[in-house]
């Protein structure tokens, strides 16, 4: 977990400031557009919309982007965006494993962009099943550690329905089921919990051990310069990179 969970962190600050210029909300408003055009405005029946909008107030997007978002999407605004979910699989350097999902109106423009960010940056782009056994979905809450009771903080999440507790760097990494990601979040805010990140994530169940700067250097070039893709919403990648070389090469 601790490539996977660190490189959310990191990317949750650098997201803040990415918000200013408008690229995150517009990426969180196509995500909450689709999930509410395939299951409807019903927060309380669709899951994927649950969790669409607790990325998006994790990132401090406003109500009022959420709720116009959500409108497009169930239909009731005239605008409304008509996107599809599309899945890409490749490698990057030292083979680690990377998985790509985005939101596009137009397949053949995000593949073209998706192949040109790996060719760019020393991947490939594999075959649909290349790599997607490699991950699992999974619930994903970041609690910040300072002040925080250990022990407190598993019984929180355990009652809540989370699966697992891990101390991560400077952060407490909690998983749980993709059902239980709102009441895991729920819980930990009532009991006072400092919550850094709020994301329904695909987590590698093996990683690849990158010590190498150099390396870890080429890795992230690719993960961001496949983020920066209009249309890609998430990149997941099965790395495990020392928190002090990932935050060196991150900076």
């Amino acid at each position: 977990m601790s490539g996977h969970s660190k490189w959310s962190s990191i990317k949750h600050k650098k997201g803040a400031a990415d918000a200013k210029r408008g690229q995150l909300f517009s990426k969180l408003s196509r995500a909450i557009i689709v999930a509410a055009k395939e299951g409807g405005p019903d927060r309380d029946g669709n899951l994927a919309l649950q969790n669409a909008i607790e990325k998006a107030r994790s990132y401090s997007m406003p109500k009022e982007n959420i709720e116009r978002a959500i409108a497009k999407g169930s239909g009731a605004d005239a605008d409304a965006s008509s996107f599809e979910t599309v899945v890409y699989e490749g490698y990057g350097p030292e083979g680690v494993a990377v998985l790509v999902e985005a939101l596009t109106d137009n397949r053949n423009r995000t593949a073209s962009e998706v192949r040109h960010a790996f060719t760019k940056h020393g991947g490939n782009l594999g075959t649909t099943g290349a790599v997607a056994w490699q991950f699992e979905r999974r619930g994903v809450v970041l609690v910040s550690a300072e002040g925080a009771d250990e022990d407190e903080l598993v019984l929180v999440a355990a009652d809540a329905g989370a699966d697992d507790v891990a101390l991560d760097g400077s952060s407490f990494v909690v998983t749980s089921a993709p059902e239980s990601l709102t009441p895991v979040r729920e819980a930990l805010q009532a009991g006072g919990f400092t919550i850094e990140s709020v994301e329904l994530a695909m987590v590698p169940k093996t990683t690849v051990a990158v010590s190498d700067e150099a390396t870890a250097r080429r890795i992230v070039n690719l993960v961001e310069g496949l983020e920066d893709t209009e249309d890609v919403q998430d990149v997941y990648v099965n790395f495990d990179i020392p928190e002090t070389v990932l935050e060196a090469v991150a900076s």
